[in-house]
């Protein structure tokens, strides 16, 4: 009897081994099994009730809070082989008006945001359709408001269109390849401010605005492609690295009527940026932000557009740095405008008269507004995102202009975030947290939810059927008495009494966060993989991290890598510690600022670490761009401690563990460079470790399986350095434990 029982145990054992699904790679990284819906991209419409969408070639016109299509507005079918149309539609844009559509095809991408394009012009009122330049594909192709002409770039300079007699007018001619720019940002513009049209058409579209770049004396990076031919091609773009030549930059307006350009007088421009330009609700007013080179005094000026004339509108200077952001409204009434500031020690939003002087802060706290969504003038309702319960979650709140009769719009605990209509009457609410995949709603200005658009109803299925374990949070204090927040996932079948390899991730750059109550994306399904093979996975925010106030978030400034690399080494301590973790095991992974950060712990955490993964790492400050390095290390110097004390490529020496390095080859941002000049440092100190290079990959390290390929040495990078050597409890090898 016993023996059956026993034989029994055995079978139902088995069966319910059997019946729980492993994750694989090739599910992850291959078939897309795990992969979430997203909602369609679709445009409001001015009116802030209706939406298009493209589908199937066509324009659709749609109801937001019934999703019911009231209209096809375009075919895009109709239109192929029409002013050389081939059909290929990249996007789409409405005018002002909504009366004519800019249509984009044949995208090319150049770098992370810039790209080029076929640019045709719809009129819906006399159905006809204008190629803008059909010998070329152009960029930055924007209709002017009231519709009649588009702006463009076309190898540096910048043009105009009449989309009603189809002529073309050149606003600028000196445009040079790798020297003069007109009207488009440089490399590091892009890259670290976040913009790439550098042209803004006046509210009365008599005036253009534009920034002129001259990068004649800015460096130059040539990177190789090797694409199969007898030699590899090489592409050389400037580049500025820390404490070298940056653009010159200047600010022009250019009259339409007159064919007169005005130069915006304002002050020494040497080493000095040009982040954001825009116009004020006045045709002839311009507003110009200015900084200098540390980034921590801002200006903004108010020019004449006809004159060219200015004054100082809003001066703010930051003992750290100031960062940049989209969140200036100049208001309706011509004499206000919206602020958002850390000057309070907390980012919040604030009331300004156009004399730069201040009215009233409209919200205040110790947390920090995370973004700021737009106003409904008429009624005075601002709309912004919060972390006020807690920096791991956000809320949408609404407020009006006077600061008063706050409502929160979310109830559900996570991560919301939220998208809002012209007139902010509707907008879509993105919800998830760290176990629940996205859900998409439609909500009201009061955030009641009208309808579903996506609830991912297949991941939680998928999450039962292959028994991911729940992420759990945890904070613990350290040694300097700072509260550090994480998150954990452990084995499937845990026991607290066997000792389990740990893997940690991180990223840790300034003012991001990875330890927060929302999904954590495609990396989730791979934790959850790592843990059934026996992993304690973790994941802590050091200091730097943000939503925690200016102080927490700028207190690396300066020294870059020093703090962060302490916490990290900390909280592998504080999770060696744990009773079910082996001290002995310990990983960590990170990819970008998170490969520098892993590097640094492997080097400087020598006797904490046993293996890290860098992916696409820093490796010393020097080899990188200007804007951002400069802006939260000065130049090195100013700041020679700051740079040799924390750039892993002069501690290769004190590699104990295993290393794996990996990089992009065509990386434009993080140079292959970085990862070539560590591994020389390595060689120099006779230190063994792993590499892999991707031909041609750039940043990202994607497309054709490139992504599986990655994950696949990491993954057995893990299970033979990491997972290997260590005993649990009982006395058996962790290894085969699932």
């Amino acid at each position: 009897m016993k023996i059956l029982l026993a034989l029994f145990s055995i079978l139902m054992m088995t069966t319910i081994v059997q019946s729980q699904q492993s994750i694989t790679l090739e599910e992850i990284w291959k078939d897309g099994k795990f992969q979430t819906k997203g909602v369609p991209g679709f445009k409001f419409l001015k009116d802030g009730k209706h939406y298009t969408r493209l589908e199937d070639e066509r324009i659709n016109k749609y109801d937001i809070t019934t999703g019911k299509q009231v209209d096809m507005l375009l075919d895009i079918t109709t239109l192929k082989g029409k002013s050389g149309f081939n059909g290929n539609l990249s996007s789409y844009e409405f005018s002002k008006n909504e009366k004519k559509l800019l249509l984009r095809s044949d995208r090319k991408s150049i770098y992370r945001r810039s790209s080029e394009e076929y640019v045709h012009v719809y009129d819906f009122v006399t159905g006809s359709l204008r190629s803008v330049y059909e010998e070329d594909k152009i960029m930055n192709a924007t209709l002017s408001p009231d519709a009649s002409m588009v702006a463009y770039v076309w190898k540096n300079d910048l043009y105009y269109f009449d989309t009603n007699n189809g002529t073309t007018l050149p606003i600028t001619s000196d445009g040079s390849k790798n020297a003069i720019i007109n009207g488009s940002t440089d490399w590091v513009y892009e890259e670290e401010f976040s913009i790439v049209k550098a042209f803004w058409w006046s509210p009365d579209s008599r005036k253009i605005a534009y920034i002129r770049f001259d990068e004649s004396d800015v460096k130059e990076f040539t990177m190789t492609h090797h694409e199969g031919g007898l030699y590899p091609r090489y592409e050389t773009f400037k580049y500025p690295k820390v404490g070298q030549e940056n653009s010159k930059v200047s600010v022009h307006m250019y009259n339409l009527k007159s064919e007169k350009i005005i130069d915006a007088e304002i002050g020494n421009l040497d080493d000095m940026y040009i982040p954001r330009v825009k116009w004020t609700q006045d045709p002839n007013t311009l507003c110009v932000f200015k900084m200098n080179r540390h980034q921590n005094h801002l200006q903004l000026y108010a020019v004449d557009a006809l004159s060219g004339n200015s004054e100082i509108m809003l001066d703010e200077k930051n003992k750290f740095y100031i960062d940049i952001t989209n969140n200036l409204t100049f208001l309706k009434n011509g004499r206000e405008f919206i602020w958002t500031s850390e000057k309070s020690g907390f980012n919040h939003i604030y009331l300004y008269n156009m004399k730069g002087e201040e009215l009233r802060a409209i919200t205040s706290g110790e947390y920090d507004v995370t973004n700021f969504y737009g106003i409904n003038e008429e009624r005075g309702e601002i709309f912004y995102q919060a972390a006020e319960l807690s920096p791991m979650q956000r809320e949408i709140y609404r407020v009006n202009l006077s600061g008063k009769r706050k409502k929160n719009l979310s109830k559900q605990v996570g991560v919301n975030s939220g998208r809002f209509s012209s007139t902010m009457d509707y907008h879509t609410m993105t919800y998830s947290s760290i176990n629940t995949a996205p859900v998409y709603t439609v909500r009201d200005r009061n955030g009641k939810k009208l309808r579903i658009l996506e609830e991912n109803k297949q991941i939680a299925p998928l999450q039962t059927e292959n028994e991911v374990q729940s992420m759990e949070f945890f904070s613990f204090n350290t040694s300097e008495n700072v509260q550090l927040n994480g998150w954990m996932i452990k084995p499937p079948n845990f026991n607290e009494n066997n000792k389990y390899p740990v893997f940690m991730y991180l990223y840790g750059g300034p003012g991001s966060q990875q330890v927060m109550d929302s999904w954590r994306g495609t990396n989730y399904w791979w934790f959850q993989m790592l843990a059934q093979q026996g992993y304690v996975v973790a994941c802590v925010d050091n200091r730097g991290t943000g939503a925690r106030g200016e102080e927490f978030k700028k207190s690396t400034y300066l020294q870059l890598g020093h703090k962060e690399t302490i916490d990290q080494i900390e909280a592998a301590k504080y999770l060696g510690k744990l009773n079910f973790t082996d001290p002995s095991r310990i990983g960590i992974f990170g990819w970008s600022y998170g490969g520098y950060m892993s590097s640094l712990c492997l080097l400087k955490g020598n006797d904490v670490f046993k293996a890290a993964i860098a992916v696409a790492p820093v490796t010393s400050w020097r080899w990188y761009d200007s804007i951002y390095t400069e802006r939260y290390m000065r130049t090195e110097e100013e700041n020679q401690k700051g740079y040799a004390e924390n750039s892993p490529v002069y501690f290769a020496d004190r590699l104990k563990g295993n290393y794996l390095l990996v990089h992009g080859s065509t990386d434009d941002n993080v140079h292959f460079q970085n990862s070539m000049e560590m591994a020389g440092a390595l060689i120099k100190a006779n230190k063994q470790y792993d590499t892999y290079s991707y031909p041609g990959r750039n940043h990202g390290i994607f497309g054709d399986n490139a992504r599986l390929h990655l994950y696949t040495k990491m993954t057995s990078f893990l299970n033979e350095k990491l997972k290997k050597g260590g005993r649990d409890n009982d006395g058996s090898s962790s290894i085969n434990r699932p």
